[in-house]
């Protein structure tokens, strides 16, 4: 049991500064691009389905007509739900119940 706890303690520990990283890049992609950042994307996010994040990218979407952020949100209903959010206009255009089957 303890060794379970531990290596889940490392394990976590050890991917924050990559969740860190790819805020960074996202960022640093976004002002290129002249898109939104990811604090107000994870906000639109949030007003849009109130929780916790979970995961955020950034997509580009040649089906929707440009870039998406793809927000992964822990719902106060314990559910996950996925919120994509226009990139270039702040838009929320889709909420989805995310329907992980494994």
């Amino acid at each position: 049991m303890k060794k379970l706890l531990i290596s889940t303690l490392v394990g976590t520990a050890l991917s924050f500064p990559a969740f860190a990283d790819d805020i960074n890049e996202m960022n640093a992609k976004s002002e290129q691009l002249s898109l939104i950042r990811v604090e107000e994307a994870k906000a639109i996010a949030l007003e849009a389905k109130p929780g916790i994040v979970d995961d955020i990218d950034l997509e580009n979407r040649s089906f929707f007509g440009g870039w998406d952020y793809e927000i992964e949100v822990l719902g106060k209903d314990g559910k996950e739900w996925d919120v994509y959010i226009n990139a270039e206009t702040g838009e929320v255009r889709k909420v989805s119940r995310d329907w992980d089957l494994f």
